[in-house]
């Protein structure tokens, strides 16, 4: 038993003995005598939650704990079946001990989400929930329904939410359709001590401020940890920035497939005002009677024209063969990830480990031709170990970014790359500072390389080590500039 299951039950029994003489009822002699329970400590067992009931017991029994807000512990071990979605409200703490399995079944047809909060549905925020100890067998019930909002898919998922806590969560089967953790439109969230492998992102963030993600493992096909500040229409319910972040203490594990994704995917975008005969395609964004539309439609490819305007309030409607869904009622134009620092991260895959892009397919079209340019800030990286030997970028920048500093860091043949996928003329100027690194590589590394058009970089490097004697390091600037001062050999002056 961990020390705070055996503090719960200490607690329970001070609780018991002070309420008077006689025998205490239970949850379930109060709910029939019609007595008012009172919030505070609730163990699930009280209302039938069981390793032997079905899941549709299982699932009516922990959303009756839950609603009694205040804390509630589920103690007993063992797997228990769940036939559906539990929804939490603000001031709750779900407190699961050890060996505890919640497992999706199909006894009343397919679902999303084991526990999402309750004003994902309204757009009301909850506040103040801890979930700890969380344990989730899919089963193989990966789905989307996006019953409770567009675009929000996660096992575990938050929406409109503010001072959260993921404490302790696992999930060893992720499928190809949802994330294992997915929080949208946040302020002040923490995830801490997770274990995620599968198919899907482990951690999916949309838009919000303050948050904390420490000690994960990952092994997952596609992103470890998405910051989707933009994201295909399906992948998000709102857009925004993600701001004011710590992501530290995480592993990158390697799974034996062929690498793709990324350790962390960090998406930025623009879009524009309707304006009538605008070519529109899946995922685009546009501002309209003060909101924020989205085309939801297959990922074909189709080109659509766009005559009538957008402006209804809620849900989805098809004006001139184009299916477009309400996003948000708060308006901004661009969305993007600024002041993250990324600290004692172990990448063992061999593939990018940051990604600062602009999609820019059949899926999503990040920024719309003519939109307000999204300025990346401020993205710190500290103590990055690149753990295998096959070449690979540390960074792929295809968006404009104004400061990057990269600190005690161990590199190998691991370059930082900027690119353009021509989704505006200008990527405007990035300055790169890189101090206390080691350089692993042996023979000649290339540092940066800049395909970009007329960007312009400032790369400093200072108080680095070169491990070996014959290491060298260049920079590529093709059609791009990058202006250099440098302690490294084959740099400096």
């Amino acid at each position: 038993m961990n020390s705070k299951l055996f503090l719960f039950f200490v607690l329970s029994l001070f609780i018991s003995a002070s309420t008077g003489y006689g025998k205490v009822k239970t949850t379930q002699q109060k709910q029939r005598s019609g007595e008012p329970i009172k919030t505070g400590f609730v163990n699930a067992a009280d209302f039938g939650f069981s390793p032997v009931a079905t899941g549709l017991e299982n699932l009516k029994a922990l959303q009756s704990a839950v609603d009694q807000t205040g804390t509630i512990v589920v103690s007993k071990p063992g797997t228990y079946n769940m036939a559906g979605t539990v929804y939490i409200g603000s001031n709750t703490s779900l407190i699961f001990g050890n060996n505890i399995f919640l497992k999706k079944v199909n006894e009343q047809g397919e679902f999303s989400h084991v526990i999402v909060n309750k004003g994902a549905i309204t757009k009301t925020y909850d506040q103040n929930i801890t979930i700890d100890g969380l344990q989730i067998i899919v089963n193989g019930m990966d789905v989307r329904k996006f019953k409770e909002a567009y675009g929000l898919h996660g096992q575990l998922a938050f929406f409109y939410i503010k001072d959260l806590s993921i404490d302790r969560f696992r999930c060893m089967d992720i499928g190809k359709a949802q994330y294992g953790i997915h929080v949208c439109t946040f302020e002040d969230i923490i995830i801490n001590d997770v274990i995620i492998k599968g198919d899907k992102d482990g951690v999916h963030l949309g838009r919000g401020k303050r948050f904390t993600i420490s000690n994960g493992i990952f092994q997952t096909y596609d992103d470890a940890i998405a910051l989707n500040a933009h994201d295909y229409s399906v992948g998000n319910p709102e857009l925004g920035w993600i701001e004011d972040g710590v992501i530290e203490n995480c592993h990158d594990l390697s799974d034996g497939k062929k690498p793709v994704g990324y350790f962390c995917r960090i998406l930025a975008g623009g879009w524009i005002d309707w304006k009538p005969g605008m070519e529109v395609q899946q995922s685009d964004a546009v501002v309209s009677n003060g909101r924020i539309y989205r085309v939801q439609a297959k990922a074909d490819g189709t080109v659509y024209k766009s005559v009538t305007q957008p402006t209804h309030e809620t849900g989805s409607q098809v004006l001139d063969g184009i299916n477009w869904g309400v996003v948000q009622n708060d308006v901004t134009y661009t969305a993007g990830v600024r002041n993250v620092i990324f600290r004692n991260i172990f990448l063992e895959k061999p593939r990018i480990g940051f990604s600062v892009h602009f999609d820019n397919d059949k899926f999503s079209r990040s920024y719309y031709p003519g939109a307000q340019i999204p300025m990346q800030e401020q993205l710190s990286f500290d103590n990055i170990r690149m753990l295998h030997n096959l070449p690979s970028e540390f960074l792929s920048i295809g968006t404009p970014v104004d400061v990057i500093t990269i600190s005690n860091s161990s590199f190998k043949n691991n370059r930082i790359n900027f690119h353009g996928n021509k989704a505006m003329p200008d990527y405007l100027k990035t300055k790169i500072n890189i101090y206390g690194c080691v350089f692993n590589q042996k023979g000649t590394m290339e540092l940066v390389t800049n395909s970009v058009e007329n960007k312009e970089i400032l790369l400093k490097t200072s108080s680095n080590i070169e491990l070996y004697d014959d290491f060298s390091a260049k920079v590529i600037q093709d059609n791009g500039k990058i202006i250099v001062e440098s302690d490294l050999t084959g740099l400096k002056k």
